[in-house]
C-alpha cells in the first residue's frame, strides 16, 4: 500500500477564490493553527493556537454556591407537581447567581492576528488553492498578467512558524519574484477592549512587522500577576529590495526579489518571557552552504514529521468517499493536538474574531472532549491522546476540591465544563446541568483504554490509575449515600441518585427524571471493572482491598438499564419512565454499546436484539451524532454506510471538515431554527473522530478479541495497515468479495492473542505472544 499515492488523491482543492474562514485551508502542528484564505486582492491568513487564550476567569459567589446537601434538601421541598423548577423562586435566583460566572465573554481561545499579503487585483487572479496532505502544504494558483504562478504556504512541524514562499507553476519562469505588493499584520477584531493595546512596529531596515497583544489574568484587563500571559505574531521577509511602512502601524508595501521567504512566528507564554515587539528574529538568508533557503529546509523536515505521522496505519478502500474520510480528518486531527500543548476545546486551534468562542471554546465533559480521542487508539496514534491525559491532570485538583468541599465525599467529581486556565472552583457548578453524574466516569474512561490499547504500565500505574481511583472513590460514596440506597427505594439496589441526562430534561420537580440515567450506570460499570482490572495488573488487589469490595458490593445490587416498549419491541431509554419516541440530542439510549462497551457483537441474543432495537429506534435531534451514533452503528454491525456517507457530505463545510448540523425538530429545536445554525461558530473539533467509525466497520477488539471487518460490505474490497487492537495488537488485513485474504499482527506487548477465525464462523483462533512476533495468516488452500 503506497500511503503517499493515496493521499494524494483525496487534496482539498479549491477552484475559486476562498474568502471566508470555512473556506480557507486549515494548517497546524498541533498547536499553532492557521487558516489560509485567498481573497480576489490577497492571500489573508488567521492564527490560532492551542495554548493562547484570554486567561480571565470569573469566580464570583464563591460562597453562595453552598454544598450540595443544602441544595437537594431546597430541591426536594419543591412541589413535584410543577412542570419546572423553573416556577421556585428560589431555584431561579439560585441558577441566576450560579451561572453568572459562565456568562462572561472568558476565558476564552485568543485570536492570535492574521496576516494579509497583498497584490494588484488588476493584474493578478487567485484561481484557487490546493492543500497536500501528505506534508501539509497549502498551494494557492496564482495568474498574472497571463502567467501562471504557486504561492506556497505551511506550518512548520517543529516550530510555531508559518512559512511563505513563491514558485513557478511547472514549465514556467522568472515570475517568482511577483505578485505581492504589500503585508499586513492585523489584530484580531474582537479583541476586548478591555485589555491592554497591543504594541506594534515596522522595522524597515530589518524587514520586518510585529505586534505584541498582553492576555492579563485580572478580570479588569490590569496586567501585574505572576501569570499573566502574552502573544507575540512577527512577520520578516527575506530577499526584499525593499519595505516601507504604510499607513498603519502594522502595514507596509514591498519589493521583493526572486526566491524571497516570509516567515510569519507567533510566540506566546508568561509575559516575562516574550520579547518585545522590537526583538528580532534570526535571519532567514540562505544557509552558509549556500545551498538552499530555510524555507526548503523546513519543508523537508516538516515533510518527514508528517511522514512519520501517516507510517502509523492507512487504508485503502475501494469506497473512495469513506477512504476520503479517513485521510482527510486524520489530517485534521494531527494539525489540531499534540502532548506538548493544551488539549484543544471545542473548536480546536482556529478562530478569528468570535469564531471559536461560543461556549468559551472550552472543555465539556459530557462527550465533546472525549470524542476526538477516540480516533486515537484504532488509528495508532495513542500519543495524540496524552494531550486529553494532560488535561484531566489539569482540572483534577478543583475535581477533588468540589468532591470534598461541595459534596463532602471521597476522590473526585469532574467538571461539566473546564477551562486551560487557572481554576479554583467548578466554572459551571449549576445544578441542572453540573450534577450529570456520567461525566466523572466518562472523564476518566479512555485513561484505561490507553492501557488497554498500548499495554503500557508505566501510564497505567503513573497517569491513569490516580484519576481512575478518585472518579471510583466519588461514585463508591455518592451511591451509598442515605438518599440512593434505603428502603424508599424498595429494592435494596444502590442507585445513582440525583443525576442529569446529558443534553435532556435538566433537574426536573420531584426528581422524576433524575435517577439511574442509563449512561450513569453504563459508565460507572466500565470504571468499577476497568479499577478491579487495573489493580490486579498493577499488584494493588491488597492495598485497594477496601475499595474493591466496595465497589463490589456496589456492584452487586446495581440497577438494571432503564427500558421501554417502542414500535420495535423493547429499547433501552435513557432514564425510567422515559417515551421511547423522544427525540434525543446526545445517543444516550444507544450508550450501553458505546461508549458503555457493555453490548455489542458479543452480547447474548436476546441482549444484543435489544441494543438492535434501541440503535434502530433512536430519534436524534442532530448536532451531537455524527461520530458518536455511528460508532454504536459499526459495534453492533448495523451501520449503513451508504447513509452515513450521505450525513457526512450533509455536514461538510467548503474546508473539508464535518460542521454539527440538525436532523430534525421536536426535541429542543423548531420548525424555524436554522439547521446549520451552529456551521459558523467554529471548527468541531470532536468531528475529526470519523475515522474510528471507519475502523470499527474495519476491526473490533473491544473486547479483548479481535472481529475483523464486522461492518464492511462484501461487495467492496478494504485493506488496512496496523490498526491497533486492544493488547498492543498491530493489526494488518485484507478482504476481497465478503472473503479475509490475509491478516498480519505484530504483537508490542507479548499478550495473549485472541481472534475471531475469519475463515471459520465461530472459531477462536488463540496463541501467546512475544514481544516484537509478527503473525502472518492466509487461508488454507
Amino acid at each position: 500500500m503506497n500511503i503517499i499515492d493515496r493521499l494524494r488523491k483525496h487534496n482539498l482543492r479549491y477552484d475559486r477564490p476562498a474568502a471566508t474562514f470555512f473556506e480557507g485551508a486549515l494548517l497546524g502542528n498541533g498547536g499553532l493553527g492557521a487558516v489560509v484564505t485567498t481573497r480576489p486582492d490577497a492571500i489573508v491568513i488567521h492564527f490560532g493556537h492551542n495554548d493562547v487564550w484570554d486567561i480571565r476567569i470569573a469566580e464570583n459567589h464563591k460562597d453562595d454556591i453552598g454544598t450540595f446537601e443544602e441544595v437537594f434538601e431546597r430541591l426536594k421541598a419543591i412541589p413535584s407537581h410543577y412542570a419546572s423548577l423553573d416556577e421556585d423562586d428560589w431555584y431561579r435566583e439560585y441558577v441566576k447567581m450560579a451561572s453568572e460566572n459562565y456568562a462572561f465573554p472568558y476565558p476564552r481561545p485568543m485570536p492570535c492576528g492574521t496576516l494579509l499579503l497583498g497584490f494588484d487585483q488588476r493584474t493578478t487572479e487567485v484561481l484557487g488553492h490546493e492543500l497536500h496532505l501528505e506534508n501539509g502544504l497549502c498551494e494557492v494558483h496564482l495568474l498574472t498578467e497571463g502567467v501562471r504562478s504557486i504561492l506556497q504556504v505551511f506550518v512548520d512541524q517543529k516550530s510555531d512558524r508559518l512559512w511563505v514562499a513563491m514558485k513557478d507553476e511547472p514549465g514556467v519562469k522568472g515570475l517568482a519574484s511577483t505578485p505581492i505588493e504589500r503585508i499586513k499584520l492585523i489584530p484580531d477584531p474582537e479583541t476586548p477592549k478591555d485589555l491592554p493595546t497591543y504594541s506594534a512596529i515596522v522595522d524597515e531596515a530589518n524587514r520586518k512587522l510585529a505586534f505584541r497583544q498582553p492576555l492579563p489574568y485580572a478580570v479588569n484587563g490590569i496586567e501585574g500577576d505572576a501569570e499573566d500571559r502574552t502573544f507575540r505574531l512577527l512577520a520578516k521577509v527575506s530577499g526584499a529590495d525593499s519595505l516601507q511602512r504604510g499607513t498603519g502601524d502594522t502595514e507596509a508595501s514591498l519589493s521583493l526579489n526572486a526566491g524571497w521567504v516570509i516567515c510569519a512566528v507567533l510566540e506566546h507564554g508568561l509575559s516575562s518571557n516574550v520579547p518585545s515587539v522590537e526583538e528580532d528574529l534570526e535571519p532567514l538568508e540562505k544557509r552558509s552552504d549556500g545551498k538552499s533557503f530555510p524555507f526548503k529546509d523546513a519543508l523537508t523536515e516538516s515533510g518527514s514529521v508528517w511522514q512519520e505521522y501517516w507510517s502509523r496505519s492507512g487504508v485503502a478502500l475501494a469506497d473512495e468517499t469513506l477512504e476520503a474520510v479517513w485521510y482527510r480528518n486524520l489530517y485534521f486531527f494531527n494539525c489540531s493536538v499534540k502532548p506538548d500543548a493544551s488539549c484543544p476545546g471545542i473548536f480546536a486551534n482556529w478562530s478569528y474574531g468570535k469564531i471559536g468562542a461560543e461556549w468559551h471554546g472550552d472543555y465539556h465533559m459530557n462527550y465533546n472532549t472525549q470524542q476526538p480521542f477516540w480516533v486515537a487508539f484504532s488509528s495508532n496514534h495513542a500519543d495524540k491522546h496524552l494531550a486529553y491525559a494532560n488535561m484531566v491532570d489539569h482540572v483534577l485538583p478543583v475535581s477533588r476540591k468540589w468532591a470534598r468541599e461541595y459534596y463532602g465525599m471521597r476522590g473526585a467529581y469532574f467538571p461539566h465544563s473546564a477551562f486551560p486556565v487557572r481554576m479554583t472552583m467548578m466554572p459551571y457548578p449549576v445544578p441542572h446541568w453540573g450534577w450529570e453524574i456520567c461525566e466523572t466516569p466518562w472523564t476518566v474512561q479512555s485513561l484505561w483504554w490507553h492501557y488497554l490499547y498500548t499495554m503500557d504500565k508505566t501510564f497505567l500505574a503513573d497517569r491513569a490509575f490516580g484519576p481512575m481511583k478518585d472518579a471510583v472513590l466519588f461514585m463508591v460514596d455518592y451511591m451509598k449515600r442515605p438518599d440512593a440506597i434505603g428502603e424508599q427505594w424498595g429494592d435494596g439496589l444502590y442507585h445513582i441518585f440525583p443525576t442529569v441526562v446529558p443534553e435532556l430534561y435538566e433537574l426536573t420537580p420531584g426528581f422524576r427524571k433524575n435517577r439511574d440515567c442509563i449512561v450513569d450506570l453504563t459508565l460507572t460499570k466500565f470504571l468499577f471493572r476497568a479499577f478491579a482490572q487495573a489493580c490486579e495488573t498493577l499488584g494493588k488487589e491488597t492495598e485497594e482491598a477496601a475499595l474493591l469490595a466496595e465497589t463490589s458490593e456496589v456492584l452487586s445490587r446495581f440497577p438494571a438499564y432503564p427500558t421501554a416498549q417502542s414500535g420495535r419491541g423493547t429499547v433501552f431509554v435513557s432514564v425510567a419512565g422515559e417515551d421511547p419516541e423522544v427525540v434525543y440530542n446526545v445517543p444516550n439510549g444507544i450508550s450501553t454499546v458505546f461508549p458503555g462497551e457493555d453490548h455489542g457483537l458479543h452480547s447474548p441474543a436476546e441482549e444484543y436484539a435489544i441494543a438492535v432495537q434501541s440503535y434502530r429506534n433512536h430519534r436524534n435531534e442532530g448536532g451531537n451524532d455524527l461520530v458518536f451514533y455511528p460508532m454504536a452503528g459499526a459495534r453492533l454491525g448495523q451501520l449503513d454506510l451508504e447513509r452515513f456517507k450521505r450525513q457526512i457530505a450533509y455536514c461538510m463545510l467548503p474546508n473539508g471538515t464535518c460542521t454539527d448540523k440538525l436532523l430534525q425538530s421536536g426535541g429542543r429545536y423548531s420548525d424555524t431554527t436554522p439547521f446549520d445554525y451552529m456551521a459558523p461558530m467554529g471548527i468541531w473539533f470532536e468531528n475529526f473522530a470519523l475515522p474510528a467509525v471507519i475502523n470499527e466497520c474495519l476491526m473490533q477488539s473491544y473486547t479483548g478479541v479481535i472481529r475483523l471487518f464486522p461492518n464492511w460490505p462484501e461487495d467492496k474490497p478494504a485493506e488496512f495497515f496496523t490498526l491497533r487492537a486492544v493488547g498492543g495488537f498491530l493489526v494488518s488485513a485484507a478482504v476481497d468479495e465478503g472473503e479475509v485474504s490475509w491478516i498480519e499482527i505484530v504483537s508490542e506487548a507479548g499478550s495473549k492473542l485472541r481472534l475471531h477465525d475469519p475463515w471459520n464462523e465461530g472459531r477462536m483462533l488463540e496463541r501467546d505472544t512475544t514481544v516484537g512476533e509478527k503473525i502472518r495468516l492466509v487461508k488454507q488452500a
